[in-house]
């Protein structure tokens, strides 16, 4: 008996990678608008999705607030997207149609952490694609709170350079390791898509 075999229909990417970084993506000022963004009085405890709204610090504790798709926002979309969208090109060639949520502006005071987790799931998490994560604070800002990948059994920091973008599959495993000392902020975002085909 013959083999079935499948023929691809599309060129696979060698480009694959488990995480991309574009350091000093957003210049200063950019940050500084970003981090004035900032709501006390919006401010949420972050909750877990796919399984409902409940919030669960084994696993995550820090504060989240959401910006707005608005008119004085809407540079920050575009440049967010058109970044995402470029690095799907030369990356990955997902199908994508748009943000997964509003954007999210998260904060980690000591403390605060999000333990080995994938941004993919069942439910309604299950269409991201793309997770975005934007760097607000600078280095000497905080200790610990590190954006860290395992890949195989393998930990890889991410840059900590303020205004740097890192981009990476959804289904990749990531944490924020614990904050020893002051804050750590960042902008948390998905590009969504219909189902893996």
């Amino acid at each position: 008996m013959n083999p079935i075999v499948f023929p691809f229909q599309q060129a696979t990417r060698p480009h694959f990678a488990e995480f991309v970084f574009y350091e000093g993506f957003f210049n200063p000022q950019e940050v500084d608008k970003i981090r004035n963004l900032w709501s006390s009085e919006n401010e949420v405890d972050a909750t877990l999705s796919g399984g409902g709204k409940t919030t669960d610090e084994t696993l995550r504790k820090t504060k989240l607030t959401f910006i707005k798709d608005s008119e004085e926002n809407i540079w920050l979309y575009q440049k967010i997207g058109q970044l995402g969208i470029q690095c799907n090109h030369e990356r990955y060639g997902y199908d994508l149609l748009g943000f997964h949520h509003e954007l999210q502006l998260a904060r980690y005071g000591e403390g605060d952490f999000f333990d080995w987790h994938l941004d993919f799931g069942a439910g309604e998490i299950s269409h991201r694609k793309l997770s975005i994560s934007v760097q607000l604070s600078d280095p000497e800002e905080y200790e610990g709170g590190d954006l860290q990948f395992m890949i195989n059994k393998n930990y890889h920091n991410a840059p900590r350079t303020k205004g740097t973008v890192v981009v990476f599959p959804s289904f990749i495993m990531h944490r924020v390791t614990p904050i020893t000392k002051g804050v750590r902020q960042s902008i948390v975002a998905w590009l969504a898509g219909p189902p893996y085909r």
